[in-house]
């Protein structure tokens, strides 16, 4: 199943899980008006308690609901006890981990997500949250790093990427919204009872507070039982579809089917009640199984190793606990001696990403992408405090004239200090690798996610300026500008990322068409026939039949072409981000037929065709071997 066909369904699942809960709200809310009725009250009485009921959970819910659109999955890892994962980590743990979780995120088009670190938990496990991949945070334990290997680091990090790419996430976390709406019932009659047992007055009153809450607490409990029920059902096949992807990404089963044994042999639990995220983390320890929210690990592992026998898992429990003792013993060590010492940890280079000789095309590639980023540039991209010079940097021109005006603009948006550190950047590093450039912006995001909306404004007002300060706008600058925007826009609102979209493609033809006209012109900048060819074969595998004839549009072409083009772009994306998942898949094979046609893709189209998906929130592999793998 590909990623359209896996979010479409994702999508049926949702409108199910929230029928089936609808079902089981239904079901807590009448069960209390019985209750009330059996108890005398009347219909009246009834009808009152099953209104204030119902308008509690959905309060509880919806409150639960605006707590998390605000905070998204950083505040679920903060919850948890999380410390972000600085751009510069000293534990050599955390750097491995940042370099598996940057090389993931390019090689399967995702925005880097921020990560963090459950320094308090020992067990092994790990989560993705957020509502879509733009404000996605992937959390994990110390027990993980201490306990696992990189192969099996690997498998845990791909099994949550594929969390994100199957859209689990924002099905897990309207899940939280639900469920402590219904558990509300539960907690209210618990402090009710409270309140009773400190007064202990013995009247009528109290005796009637009694009665209400173990009410609330019986139908509460009962009605979270069936939620819980209804989660795990859902949850289980997830689990089993997020390992797939797992070994589909990474081509090393023995990694996420070591990192199972090694939770089984030694557990998985977090610290503090984990309860309402269990259907988020890699693995669980519940026992009960019909509430169970994970398949069983023994399932897992043999679903991966057929033949393994759970006899040996004794004797790897005793050395990942020795393991577990050397690596604390080594973390206390070395903090000592930084102390003494008085250092920083200097910048380290990223090659440490190829060290897991990962089998699959995408991974190697952009491991060999991360490496090749120069080490100030790394550095300065993963700084919360220099991300943004490496964005103004990036924009920097190759004309003198031009560069000298836009190193003013930035002196007078930002301050000299920052137009100076940009103007460094740009001595050190004066010709970087084209393909660099987008991989070395997407380092950075993690970092300029947490600008406030005031700095988010201003930089994107600068980085407008600049991309304009030679009166045209190159296609980098566009992929750039257009790929920050929707970075910074999503931030806003991540939520709305996720929301389903229903346009179909007949209403946005001559849109789709445009779009393929560029990726067409700009593949073929000097050679108009090649760049019709490539537009016919584009447009025949969007509708089904080629075109007798096509021309590339005069708004692509021409002078005034130079500076048209993008807002023109910018217009057909915004619409063609509304199309439903089946007719973005024939957009994407469209567009990448385009690009392949004549069998030479040069760098802009490349960045075009990355920026393109980003814009319509579909990944988009990185262009290695072929450009279209992994999304068939």
């Amino acid at each position: 199943m590909n990623f359209f066909a896996q979010q479409e369904q994702t999508q049926r699942r949702t409108r199910w899980l929230l029928a089936l809960f609808a079902l089981a709200v239904l079901v807590i809310v009448g069960a209390l008006g019985l209750i009330v009725w059996a108890m005398g009250g009347g219909t009246a009485a009834m009808a009152w308690a099953m209104g204030i009921t119902a308008g509690l959970i959905v309060l509880a819910s919806l409150y639960r609901a605006w707590r998390l659109r605000d905070g998204g999955g950083r505040l679920i890892a903060l919850e948890m006890g999380g410390v972000r994962v600085e751009g510069h980590p000293a534990d050599p743990q955390q750097r491995q981990l940042r370099n598996v979780v940057e090389e993931m995120a390019i090689a399967s088009g995702v925005p880097v997500p921020e990560i963090y670190v459950l320094e308090q938990d020992l067990g092994i496990n790990a989560f993705a949250a957020g509502f879509a991949s733009n404000d996605a945070v992937i959390a994990v334990t110390r027990g993980a790093l201490d306990s696992l290997e990189r192969a099996e680091l690997k498998g845990v990090v791909a099994h949550e990427f594929g969390h994100i790419l199957n859209g689990d996430m924002r099905l897990n976390m309207r899940l939280i919204g639900i469920l402590y709406g219904i558990e509300i019932l539960a907690l209210l009659g618990q402090g009710g009872l409270a309140r009773r047992r400190r007064r202990h007055k013995g009247d009528m009153a109290d005796t009637g507070v009694g009665v209400l809450s173990v009410t609330l607490i019986v139908v509460g409990y009962a009605g979270l039982a069936l939620a819980r029920w209804i989660r795990a059902g859902i949850s289980r096949q997830r689990e089993y579809l997020a390992d797939a992807h797992a070994v589909q990404f990474t081509r090393e089963p023995d990694g996420l089917a070591g990192a199972l044994k090694k939770v089984a042999a030694r557990y998985a639990g977090l610290n503090g009640n984990t309860e309402e995220i269990t259907h988020m983390l890699f693995a669980s320890d519940a026992i009960g199984q019909i509430f169970e929210t994970h398949p069983p690990l023994l399932d897992r592992i043999r679903t991966l190793q057929p033949h393994f026998e759970p006899r040996d898992l004794q004797r790897l429990r005793d050395q990942l606990n020795a393991r577990v003792r050397q690596r604390a013993h080594e973390r206390a060590v070395d903090g000592m001696q930084r102390e003494r010492e008085g250092r920083l940890p200097g910048a380290e280079a990223v090659g440490d990403a190829l060290g897991g000789h990962p089998a699959l095309t995408h991974i190697l590639g952009a491991g060999m992408l991360l490496a090749a980023i120069p080490g100030p540039l790394a550095w300065a991209a993963r700084s919360d405090a220099r991300a943004i010079e490496v964005v103004l940097y990036l924009l920097l021109h190759a004309d003198p004239d031009v560069r000298e005006r836009q190193l003013m603009m930035i002196a007078e948006a930002l301050g000299e200090a920052r137009g100076e550190a940009v103007r460094r950047l740009q001595t050190a590093e004066p010709a970087l690798r084209e393909d660099l450039r987008l991989p070395l912006l997407e380092l950075g995001f993690p970092m300029l996610r947490r600008l406030s909306a005031e700095e988010r404004a201003r930089l994107q007002g600068l980085v407008e300026r600049l991309i304009h300060a030679d009166g045209r706008v190159a296609v980098f600058e566009y992929a750039l500008g257009r790929m920050l925007s929707r970075q910074l826009r999503d931030v806003q609102d991540p939520a709305a990322a996720a929301r389903p979209r229903t346009a179909t493609l007949d209403a946005h033809k001559e849109s789709a068409h445009y779009l393929l006209a560029v990726l067409a012109h700009h593949g073929h900048p000097d050679a108009p026939a090649a760049a019709r060819a490539a537009l016919t074969a584009g447009i025949g595998s969007l509708d089904g039949a080629l075109p007798l004839a096509v021309e590339i549009p005069e708004a692509l072409t021409g002078v005034a072409g130079a500076r048209a083009w993008a807002n023109v772009l910018d217009r057909v994306l915004e619409q063609l981000d509304t199309l439903r998942m089946r007719d973005k898949d024939s957009l994407i094979r469209a567009m990448v037929t385009t690009v392949s046609h004549g069998g030479q893709v040069v760098p802009a189209e490349v960045e075009l065709l990355r920026v393109m998906a980003a814009s319509l929130h579909v990944p988009l592999p990185l262009a290695t071997e072929g450009v279209f793998d992994g999304l068939a």
